[in-house]
């Protein structure tokens, strides 16, 4: 018999950050942490109901920050809510705003060859070229061009990551999560 238990997202941060290996279940992560060696076969044993997270092993390497990344606070949910390519990107914005607010201002320093990609304000974006179609990033002082195309997009996520310090394997998976 399978007994499943709910819960909260900080908690799974916790035991998804002590991962071992790829695979490990919560179970034989919990055990392991509390001391109390492995489990025998058919025990019955609680299945731990955690959300489903973007990349457990990046939780558990925390990407050397040490600090949380945008592995340890979006779910797979919340990007799926986002139905349009610009709302997917807005969020992936906010969400390593939030990880990251204290070093983001080295995202103004990204931009194309004919104009500015972020800035402090819609009206800088606006001046730096036309049809760039500004927006605020959300709970975020900044404000970025969305008027590029998908691909481009993708490029301009995957500078903001590896500005912030992700390694260039972590900066991809963020970029193919557009």
């Amino acid at each position: 018999m399978t007994k499943r238990i709910e819960i909260d997202d900080e908690l799974y941060r916790y035991i998804a950050s002590h991962t071992q290996h790829i695979g490990e279940s919560a179970s034989a992560i919990l055990r392991r942490l509390l001391g109390l060696g492995p489990a025998e076969q058919a025990t019955g044993q609680p299945v731990i109901a955690m959300p489903e997270t973007t990349d457990t092993t990046a939780n558990a390497s925390n990407e050397g920050l040490g600090r949380r990344t945008i592995f340890d606070v979006m779910t797979r949910a919340d990007l799926a809510g986002q139905r349009s390519i610009v709302a997917r990107f807005l969020y992936i914005l906010s969400m390593l705003y939030k990880c990251h607010s204290k070093k983001f201002d080295a995202v103004l320093q990204i931009s194309g060859r004919d104009r500015q990609y972020f800035a402090k304000t819609e009206a800088e974006l606006e001046a730096s070229g036309t049809s760039t179609n500004p927006k605020q990033i959300p709970d975020a002082p900044y404000f970025v061009v969305t008027n590029n195309n998908t691909t481009r997009k993708k490029s301009m996520l995957t500078q903001v990551a590896l500005e912030l310090g992700y390694s260039q394997e972590h900066a991809e998976k963020i970029r193919d999560f557009l």
